[in-house]
């Protein structure tokens, strides 16, 4: 059933994606390829409303991929995707609170142990290559329409006139734009205005 499936999901992904919202990507990519909830390049479109909206990445994606796997399940409309929603952004948080409630009692105890150290120094790097390679991927999607760089060669005239004269571009001058330091909004809505009037 596609709802316990979902929990069992997300629970996985709640209790090892260790690094915030971000390092759940790695995880969303492999439901992506796994099942038929939504693709790669929905998953870009989740990543900028995720981003775009308040609250935890994390939770938003887990709440925006509910609600397509919820939508497909046994009932197919608003309300199956509003209870796959509300299933896979419980089942994201339950690790995190049963680790914290846990942990909380006896961190005073074991924070500053040479091997809480060793272990909070040796999961960084981890976290900090899950969210690098998160990020490869999401700039492939987005940029070139492939996640696998092995692919690149292969892309289309339209995709590589697109990526040279469209996306490039526009990746480029908002990432110029972001040293002026404005509020993200800004960069968020200009992005929205020319993606809709050069139809990306």
């Amino acid at each position: 059933m596609v709802y316990l499936t979902l929990v069992y999901e997300f629970l996985k992904i709640g209790l090892f994606s260790i690094g915030g919202g971000l390092a759940t990507l790695p995880f969303l990519y492999q439901l992506a390829e796994r099942y038929d909830w939504f693709s790669r390049a929905v998953l870009m479109d989740m990543i900028a409303i995720s981003e775009s909206t308040p609250g935890p990445i994390g939770l938003n994606m887990a709440t925006y991929a509910g609600f397509l796997a919820g939508s497909e399940g046994p009932v197919k409309n608003v309300l199956g995707g509003v209870l796959g929603g509300v299933l896979a952004s419980f089942a994201i948080i339950v690790p995190s609170f049963f680790i914290v409630a846990s942990v909380v009692k006896i961190l005073d105890k074991f924070k500053e142990s040479h091997f809480v150290k060793a272990a909070f120094y040796g999961i960084r790097p981890t976290v900090a290559a899950m969210i690098a390679s998160a990020a490869v991927g999401i700039m492939g999607i987005s940029l070139l329409e492939t996640s696998n760089l092995a692919d690149v060669a292969k892309i289309s005239t339209p995709t590589f006139y697109s990526f040279a004269f469209k996306k490039l571009p526009l990746f480029l001058t908002i990432l110029y734009l972001t040293r002026y330091d404005k509020h993200p909004v800004y960069y968020i809505a200009g992005a929205a205005l020319v993606g809709v009037f050069f139809r990306f």
